[in-house]
């Protein structure tokens, strides 16, 4: 018996044999969408083989076998839609789906004209032929069906449900983030490019897609930032749907330069260190030596997203895009990342100011460039709710970044040199208090001191008393300097974000 793989080899060759060569050359971009369904196979098979040679590692394992659930089920997701479908197969079928000698075959058998048009003599369509053509021709328009409505992630109730606030300014992506199993980004990134219908336009494999945001995510989990992580760029994609929508700015883009805004808006904190620039230049990190000092944390954004495009076909979803188009968006890609740089925002606000004031209009670039770093520092604008969410997580950044080794040179030698010398001054104080109490007279006389039956508030005999107040407030103080770290007067608790008031 031959192997599924070459079955599956015969039955594409077979199926793609009528076509005309232009067909051939159209149906092949449609078939990279589903090439994954034979390479799930393979992986399988592969797989086989190496547990039965004992080589396969349980790591190994576990990644082949979640992503062939993922791709059956994106099968059974399309196979029970086409199954509930009422129409007929056949009907769906345009004629220019159907190869000329199938046409000429149905004229020629069910037509009085052209059947006394054709000679006797001439040889007919074998009917093996026309079985194999009628075949390739259902085979193309299901394909064109399939890749066009192919869904490959599914929504859990609790998401759809989230995501029908989309198109508000105070879009929850918190709540998302919670329904999706901390999966805002992916979420929110497929639901925007299908809005868009982006994936049919530019002919994105959903498997691609689908992987490549989960890349995506990972990336931004790296450093387990509190502001800067998958939440923010999904919150970002989100707000550069509204304000394209809303200011009527997606009527004056072209579909590549929607695609770009998104992508833009979802890469732009590939990766993010939680520190920032001038700590990468100040430390000279290697970072900041490769990019030379500018937009350090941008230009790796940037960077490193298309190197994961690059390097792994499996989730490159720019594959389909034309020379020119790849370039287009490459362009604006970067040309927006970059802006993001907050050293570049006030000569943004003044260009844009300049381009309002000339005639010939604005440049699309620069505008685009401004509406991201609009909606990258945009939630204060935005309900209190999210904003104070926000704001809190950039002040635990912040001040997790300032206690990273090096980043603010003099702050750490000032802390110790102060820790050392309130110890020192304590270690004084209790040598000098057991001395007077082996020797009175080192006080001087009784009246001087305040007298020992009773001491005066403060006096060397021991600290004054505690109001009840006080007392729990300095239990508290103890408690806190315990769990935390004290940084100008706030105490931060590093196994969670716990902001308190000293």
């Amino acid at each position: 018996m031959e192997s599924p793989t070459r079955e599956i080899e015969e039955f594409e060759s077979t199926s793609l044999k009528y076509l005309q060569p232009d067909q051939i050359e159209n149906i092949w971009l449609r078939l990279r969408g589903l090439r994954k369904y034979k390479k799930t196979s393979q992986r399988l098979r592969c797989l086989v083989k190496q547990l039965e040679r004992g080589e396969a590692s349980l790591v190994d394992l576990k990644k082949n076998l979640e992503y062939a659930a993922t791709v059956l089920e994106s099968v059974y997701i399309e196979e029970t839609r086409r199954l509930v479908d009422t129409e007929d197969e056949l009907s769906d079928i345009q004629s220019d789906s159907v190869p000329s000698e199938v046409r000429d075959w149905l004229a020629s058998t069910f037509t009085r004209q052209m059947g006394l048009m054709l000679r006797r003599t001439e040889e007919k369509p074998r009917f093996r032929s026309i079985v194999h053509a009628v075949q390739a021709g259902i085979f193309v328009e299901r394909m064109y069906r399939r890749t066009s409505n192919m869904v490959g992630l599914s929504y859990p109730p609790s998401v759809i449900a989230v995501l029908k606030n989309v198109d508000k300014w105070s879009f929850d992506v918190f709540a998302l983030n919670e329904s999706s199993g901390d999966h805002a980004l992916k979420f929110i990134f497929y639901e925007l490019l299908t809005r868009y219908d982006l994936i049919s336009r530019f002919k994105i494999p959903v498997s691609a897609l689908v992987s490549f945001v989960e890349a995506l995510e990972v990336g931004y989990s790296k450093h387990k930032n509190p502001y800067h992580n998958l939440i923010h760029a999904a919150d970002v994609t989100q707000t550069v749907h509204y304000l394209l929508l809303k200011t009527g700015m997606v009527h004056w883009l072209t579909e590549l330069e929607i695609f770009a805004m998104l992508f833009a808006a979802a890469v732009h904190d590939y990766e993010h260190t939680g520190t920032t620039n001038n700590f990468h230049i100040q430390t000279r990190s290697d970072t900041a030596i490769l990019y030379n000092d500018r937009s350090v944390l941008e230009s790796h954004h940037v960077s490193a997203a298309y190197r994961l495009l690059q390097d792994d076909d499996e989730m490159n979803i720019l594959y389909n895009l034309s020379k020119d188009d790849w370039r287009e968006l490459r362009a604006l890609v970067v040309e927006m990342v970059l802006a993001t740089d907050m050293s570049c925002h006030f000569q943004q606000v003044k260009a844009m100011k300049n381009f309002l004031q000339q005639p010939e209009g604005i440049d699309k670039p620069n505008a685009l460039s401004l509406l991201l770093h609009t909606a990258d520092i945009s939630h204060p604008a935005k309900n209190w709710d999210l904003h104070h969410r926000w704001t809190t997580f950039t002040l635990w950044e912040a001040i997790m970044g300032s206690f990273r080794k090096g980043a603010y040179p003099n702050m750490p030698q000032k802390t110790e040199e102060k820790a050392k010398r309130e110890q020192e001054e304590q270690q004084e104080a209790t040598a000098e208090n057991q001395e007077h109490k082996k020797d009175p007279e080192l006080s001087g006389p009784k009246e001087d001191r305040g007298g020992e039956d009773d001491p005066e508030p403060g006096g060397v005999n021991g600290p004054p008393e505690e109001s009840p107040h006080d007392k729990s407030n300095n239990e508290e103080a103890h408690q806190n300097l315990q769990n935390g770290i004290v940084f100008n007067g706030i105490i931060v608790t590093i196994s969670s974000v716990n902001v308190a008031q000293v």
